[in-house]
């Protein structure tokens, strides 16, 4: 038994854990009040259901000594990481499979608990070959898996060539034949529900749940309904849409803008482009957007203006590869060109374009969290109930409320007193109510 956790009671054991001396977090505000979850059913109890309905008492009591108790972190652009890239099979297509698993069990490890696993442009037998792998589980889980995917974001190849930052141009393609394109390229059994999941939620029981692509090619924006009816989150990115064209596709059902402020034309006075439509008057047409906060990707004051105009849809990213935790150096990337790695900063050998990140989850909070002037609630509500709502999970994921996966991060904070910038630490990861990492 762990030296914070202590035995409540003799009897049977139900798997209660109850939390003390604690802060949860809970959308914008941090409360101090006891937790309780459950290992057998996965989820966050209702204290007052167990004490006076059940007559319950927890199985064991944990001291978090006034630490907070976030939701577990949620990335939804997830290249790779610990030197696995999801865009890229073996030729023993079980092997990915296999190293998949291992990186479900470290990525865990950094509070990530779900994620979109984000496959990059490539040649449709690439995606038809990992999709598969890469489906939401649906039904009970193991929490000792890991962090779960929550299906597969493909971000391409349905991009705008002239925004393709360092995606390959070669296998860039335009679904000029609209839905049929698309599932020529992801395979239409990537697309639709499998029967043999019992996870409720049409997000939940595909393995394609976003898509990213440039609405105004080919014939994408007509058929962003299509995706929409099949429970896919549409995303504009890559793209260079004008103010009108990213408006229509916001009319037509996209929820989502990708990486905002990169691969996409910048702000103009006379035409704000993607940008634009997040100050739309009506806030329920403004979609969601991904920010990458790791000081190389955006300049701190766009960050702050992006989530002055829409605080609801913010939502950080990592946008992390596969070198996030290896050594500085020369990588190889998935189309035959390579990666220069120095520290955080990742860019395409030979020139100055940015190729994603190498920075952790928890680290871009931190980041937000100096940079914005936000408080700490707010900070990490960017990366559990926004994007829990983004992907219609919410009751379910991103949250502390009762019945939803007791997937929860224990975080302490530290504050250098020379510069007075904040930093929040993992020190437990609890999955479905199991504690499957400790720092102290």
């Amino acid at each position: 038994m762990a030296p914070w956790i202590s035995a409540d009671a003799d009897g049977p054991r139900r798997g209660i854990t109850r939390f003390i001396n604690c802060r949860l977090v809970t959308g914008d505000k941090i409360v101090k009040q006891d937790l309780y979850v459950s290992s057998v059913t996965g989820k966050i109890l209702s204290s007052q259901e167990l004490f006076f309905q059940q007559c319950y008492v927890a199985d064991e009591t944990v001291d978090l000594q006034d630490r907070l108790v976030a939701p577990g972190l949620i990335d939804v652009q997830l290249n790779g990481a610990f030197g696995f890239d999801f865009s890229v099979v073996p030729e023993n297509v079980s092997d990915y499979g296999k190293t998949l698993r291992k990186v479900n069990k470290d990525l865990v490890k950094t509070g990530v608990t779900s994620y979109l696993p984000t496959l990059t442009s490539q040649k449709p037998e690439v995606y038809q070959s990992a999709l598969p792998f890469l489906r939401p589980s649906g039904g009970p889980r193991d929490a000792e898996d890991g962090s779960e995917s929550l299906g597969a974001h493909c971000e391409g190849p349905f991009l705008n060539p002239v925004k393709n930052g360092i995606h390959n141009t070669e296998v860039l393609i335009s679904a000029e034949h609209g839905l049929r394109d698309i599932e020529a390229c992801y395979g239409a059994e990537n697309m639709q529900a499998s029967k043999q999941h019992s996870r409720p939620g049409p997000d939940q029981q595909r393995a394609v749940t976003m898509i990213t692509a440039a609405p105004e090619q080919g014939k994408m924006t007509q058929t962003i309904p299509d995706l929409v009816n099949r429970g896919i989150v549409y995303s504009i990115g890559h793209s260079d849409a004008d103010y009108e064209q990213a408006s229509s596709a916001v009319a037509k059902g996209a929820t989502m803008i990708t990486h905002l402020f990169n691969a996409m034309r910048p702000l103009h006075h006379r035409n704000p482009g993607i940008f634009g439509v997040l100050g739309q008057s009506e806030r329920q047409w403004r979609p969601y957007f991904g920010i990458i906060a790791d000081g190389i990707h955006l300049h701190p004051t766009a960050i702050k203006i992006a989530f002055d105009s829409h605080p609801d849809g913010f939502i950080l990213v990592t946008d992390a590869m596969r070198l996030v935790g290896l050594p500085d150096g020369i990588y190889d990337w998935t189309n035959g060109d390579r990666i220069v790695k120095k520290g955080p900063h990742l860019t395409l050998e030979g020139t100055d374009k940015i190729a994603g990140s190498s920075i952790t989850l928890i680290e871009c909070v931190s980041n937000f969290l100096n940079w914005s002037g936000v408080g700490v609630a707010e900070a990490l509500k960017t990366v559990t109930l926004t994007p829990a709502r983004m992907l219609g999970l919410h009751g379910t994921k991103g949250s502390l409320d009762s019945g939803a996966d007791a997937d929860l991060v224990v975080l302490s904070e530290a504050t250098d007193a020379a510069t007075g910038h904040r930093d929040l630490h993992v020190d437990q990861v609890w999955k479905f109510g199991t504690c499957v990492h400790a720092t102290k």
